[in-house]
């Protein structure tokens, strides 16, 4: 339940957050929030992380991105029935991973392309540009990784 729950807050965070953008900044503008750090930069991603598959027609990309988000929920659905229901942060993690994939799910499914717009610098270093469902996996899964690796040690020393 509580995966669902925070899945769900992250969709609608996501979505609304790509609505104010696609209603406030032209394709390929940024706006700057601070200055030489953090800009709102509108583009769209036709591909997976850092574009691989960009270039790939429609027709094999999208159902291949319906495909790896299903194969996503399995996965996901499979670790949340191992994990005990009183682990409440790996729950929420599930979520927050989950809720990202969907949320970049939805922009495949209605634009065909994904809607990226945080756009992170520091003097003349540019991160690649992303969006709030990128972040919220990124979260999921970090805590994931270090959950994990902290069980191994405690096991290994236990």
């Amino acid at each position: 339940m509580i995966l669902t729950g925070v899945s769900m807050l992250v969709v609608a965070l996501d979505q609304l957050s790509k609505f104010f953008v696609l209603e406030s900044l032209p394709l390929n503008q940024s706006l700057p929030v601070w200055p030489d750090h953090f800009y709102l930069t509108y583009i769209q991603n036709r591909g997976t992380a850092f574009g691989f598959m960009s270039d790939m027609d429609s027709d094999i990309r999208i159902p291949f991105f319906v495909i790896i988000t299903l194969a996503a929920a399995f996965i996901i659905y499979s670790y949340q029935r191992v994990i005990h229901e009183e682990n409440l942060f790996s729950q929420i993690a599930l979520g927050l991973v989950w809720g990202g994939a969907l949320g970049n799910l939805v922009d495949r499914l209605a634009y065909g392309k994904v809607i990226d717009f945080i756009d992170v610098r520091y003097d003349n270093l540019r991160w690649l540009v992303f969006n709030v469902a990128d972040s919220f996996v990124v979260l999921g899964l970090l805590y994931l990784f270090f959950e994990f690796v902290i069980k191994i040690k405690q096991k290994k020393f236990a």
